[in-house]
């Protein structure tokens, strides 16, 4: 039997850990392009010198970001570490880029409004969610019908980042447009069932655990793709959540024509969630919960763009007499 392939080795790897899909893609993405530029010669034979020629390579020939640079070394320390058992010794000679702080974009309430004015269908669901709810793009498109509880006005998130469970609240606006569309999907999901179909992919190996949870309704997609695929991992025909791209580009388009100057995109909604609560009073470590933030200081961001200034507190030179206005070119 010949030797597993370094890929294939990545996969399991990854696999075996449970990392997402989404991770699984990028890690095999930048140990195919790591070969590549040293020549194609296997990673056993380079060490920390080579990777750091690879980043810097990405860095000042490709310009590519300090969070993209750092989602490469974080891919190749995972193959040495976890696939080639081979610690990169030491650690820190790996060099990280540092990231620039930025303030994150949010719209205002009026804004939101005139972007979610000019969606429908699936993508006026999804953004309200995002912004009603504080979803991530990833969260909104993974929602089964089980995660969704009308009487309590819940959103549960399965599995979201750092692969943390939460619950979120589940804004009235959208309740009756669910409703409405889970209906439809009940139609069409029976429709599949007579023609036997209406299976949908299940997270890592839950199919094996329980083989006919794909078929039943609390497991369907709340927003299902158009079109079944074949899982690798079963070669069954599933039915997969709808696209992410989908979503951002109607996003975009609405932002473009709402004609708002702002650098805004899907995870903006989820920025001006957050802002706005803050705006309205509530408490920043019910957001952190509501956010499924793992540290408030990533949630004490967004105290810094909220009107009344940095952290809430109002500039002493607007507290009254004696600073009356002025012209700048008076004397």
């Amino acid at each position: 039997m010949p030797a597993p392939r370094l890929l294939d080795l990545v996969r399991s790897a990854i696999r075996a850990r449970h990392y997402s899909p989404r991770t699984e893609q990028t890690y095999v993405s930048w140990t195919r392009r790591y070969v590549q530029f040293h020549g194609y010669r296997h990673p056993r034979d380079l060490g920390a010198a080579e990777i750091n020629e690879f980043l810097a390579h990405l860095s000042i020939d490709r310009e590519v970001s300090a969070s993209t640079r750092n989602q490469a070394a974080s891919a190749l320390v995972f193959l040495y570490r976890r696939v080639l058992e081979i610690d990169v010794q030491p650690a820190e000679t790996i060099v990280r880029a540092r990231g620039r702080t930025s303030v994150p974009v949010v719209l205002t309430r009026e804004e939101v409004a005139a972007v979610l004015a000019r969606l429908q269908g699936d993508s006026y669901l999804v953004a309200l969610l995002l912004y009603g709810a504080g979803l991530r793009l990833r969260e909104a498109m993974e929602l089964r019908v089980k995660d969704l509880d009308f009487q309590r006005r819940e959103v549960q998130v399965r599995r979201g980042k750092a692969k943390a469970d939460r619950a979120t609240m589940l804004p009235g606006v959208a309740v009756e447009p669910l409703l409405e569309k889970l209906s439809r999907n009940r139609t069409l999901w029976n429709r599949a069932r007579r023609g036997g179909g209406g299976r949908v992919a299940l997270p890592e190996a839950y199919d094996v655990k329980s083989p006919k949870a794909g078929l039943e309704w609390p497991w369907q997609w709340v927003f299902p793709a158009s079109r079944t695929t074949i899982d690798k991992r079963t070669g069954r025909s599933v039915r997969h959540h709808l696209h992410p791209s989908a979503i951002q580009r109607a996003v975009r388009r609405a932002v473009q024509e709402s004609e708002i100057t702002k650098k805004a995109s899907c995870h903006t909604l989820r920025h001006s969630f957050a802002t706005h609560l803050l705006e309205s009073g509530s408490d920043i470590r019910t957001i952190q919960e509501l956010l499924g933030h793992r540290s408030l200081k990533t949630t004490m961001q967004y105290t810094h763009v909220l009107n009344r200034g940095g952290l809430g507190v109002r500039s002493p030179a607007d507290s009254g007499a004696p600073f009356a206005p002025r012209h700048p070119n008076s004397n």
